[in-house]
């Protein structure tokens, strides 16, 4: 979807157009925020400001990987508007890659537009796993992985580099308009907070495989859809995030989760106070109201949800991301469903901007969503993970309905997950029902809430389920199928 064409750096009657920061976090899941999980314990009062003055979206999703840096291809799809099997990907080991992606697409990607519309582009982020050549395009660039527990080692390092921006242009005087990216190394692990935060939720910086963490009362509950372990060979159960985070390793215990999540809630509470020492400058130069501000993250994680620690899964905690926007003529403290994917941010940029999405651009302008003309961009939602062995995951969701499938070709599992997320938010199985689960979790899951997929009852919703995937599969190009799906001459 494409706006009307105007020029971005003033309208028609030479007023400035609009500058926009867009905050985009690394590893959270929507579920940590208490605007999406009600019984969260992170304290976040900026971003509860941005919800309370701004919209936030209910169903956002990144659409997912063909990569175990769920982060490479996410911010591929952020920069460049383009669908998962649509963007640019090497080849490996002489392979052919299982991606195309038009040749000069960096020339279109997020900063070269908005670069070419007469505006001021900045950004700071962490290093790697992204679009080297779009983040290339910004005219202002600080990168830097800062996970540590200090200042100059975390996340106030990137607040630094905004607040140095921005009290420059307030110094020259530069009236132009800004675009602004606004990204941060953290949630992401290494999870090393700061003291008095790390004390807050009663967390260490634990580094001793041969050992637990201490437990601490102050440290988050387990979340409810929490298991010791997951059930079954998802098709990527010893990638890097499963077995090797630091402080977590292959560990499901109580005590590692909990202090797992009191590390992440550290980390995230300090991302929220450079998100508000950027919207007082904002506020203090004058450009705050006619600033669009989005808040959102590359995708979800676990952290002991399924039994799974990463990012290399489809439930919800992770296929979800948060998505929360503030900024002229947006309904102060609104709620929608949206049904937004990451990839559709170039496109709603271009649209408040008042300019062009790019040729290149596959996705929805949500522009339409946030100035109240409507409540969804989509119908159907795709998701997709095959960073392991093929064909390895892919989700679909329409309404309350999500369907997720399982095949590695290497253990021989065969999966099949059925949910009504209506009457199962959580995606319960039939594992967290277990005595001892629901003594250490505190949620005793009603009798329906388990996956429906072998369910007699449910099996016309079932079969209208698959044949939606198998849709979606095609529309999207996906390479593979799996062992019920019939064939094409193109899939694998």
């Amino acid at each position: 979807m494409t706006s009307v064409s105007a020029p971005a750096a003033s309208d028609e009657d030479g007023a400035k157009g609009p500058n926009f920061l867009f905050i985009i976090v690394d590893d959270q899941s929507p579920f940590d925020l208490k605007v999406y999980n009600p019984d969260s314990t992170l304290q976040t009062p900026n971003i509860d400001r941005l919800v309370s003055e701004g919209m936030t979206f209910d169903t956002a999703y990144h659409m997912g990987s063909w990569s175990g840096a769920v982060c490479t291809p996410s911010r591929h799809m952020v920069m460049s508007g383009r669908t998962v099997w649509h963007l640019p990907q090497k080849a490996k080991r002489g392979r052919k890659p299982l991606t195309t992606a038009p040749k000069d697409l960096a020339d279109h990607t997020m900063a070269a537009v908005f670069n070419d519309a007469g505006y001021d582009t900045m950004r700071t982020c962490k290093r790697g796993n992204s679009y080297e050549a779009a983040n290339a395009q910004f005219t202002v660039r600080h990168d830097a992985s800062k996970r540590g527990g200090t200042d100059e080692t975390g996340s106030r390092w990137h607040g630094d580099r905004v607040m140095e921006y921005l009290t420059e242009r307030d110094q020259q005087a530069d009236t132009d308009p800004f675009l602004i990216y606004f990204g941060f190394s953290h949630p992401h692990d290494t999870r090393d907070g700061v003291p008095d935060l790390l004390e807050k939720y009663g967390a260490t910086n634990h580094t001793d495989k041969n050992r637990l963490p201490t437990a601490n009362p102050k440290q988050p509950e387990l979340p409810a859809n929490y298991l010791p372990g997951h059930p079954f060979d998802n098709s990527h159960m010893n990638v890097r995030d499963e077995v090797s985070v630091s402080g977590v390793w292959k560990n499901r215990d109580e005590r590692t989760i909990r202090n797992e999540l009191g590390r992440e809630y550290a980390c995230s509470e300090n991302i929220d106070r450079q998100i508000g020492r950027v919207l007082d400058q904002l506020e203090t130069m004058g450009e705050l109201d006619n600033t669009y501000v989005f808040y959102t993250s590359d995708h979800g994680i676990a952290i002991g949800r399924h039994g799974l620690q990463g990012k290399q899964n489809l439930y919800e905690h992770t296929w979800r991301v948060p998505m929360i926007v503030r900024g002229p003529g947006i309904k102060a403290g609104t709620r929608v469903t949206g049904n937004v994917y990451l990839l559709d941010v170039l496109a709603t940029l271009c649209d408040l901007a008042g300019i062009d999405a790019p040729a290149t651009n596959e996705g929805n302008s949500f522009g339409p969503i946030l100035r109240g003309e409507s409540s969804e961009v989509r119908d159907v939602l795709f998701g997709v993970y095959c960073g392991g062995t093929k064909p390895g995951m892919r989700s679909v969701r329409r309404g309350d309905w999500k369907l997720i499938k399982y095949e590695s070709i290497d253990s021989g599992a065969r999966e099949t997950q059925l949910f009504n997320l209506a009457e199962n938010p959580h995606e319960f199985l039939q594992e967290h029902h277990a005595s001892d689960v629901v003594a250490l979790t505190g949620h005793q899951p009603a009798k329906n809430q388990i996956n429906l997929a072998d369910s007699a009852e449910y099996a016309d919703q079932l079969a209208t389920m698959e044949a939606l995937l198998l849709s979606e599969m095609k529309r999207h190009d996906d390479p593979f199928r799996f062992w019920d799906q019939p064939k094409s001459s193109a899939a694998k």
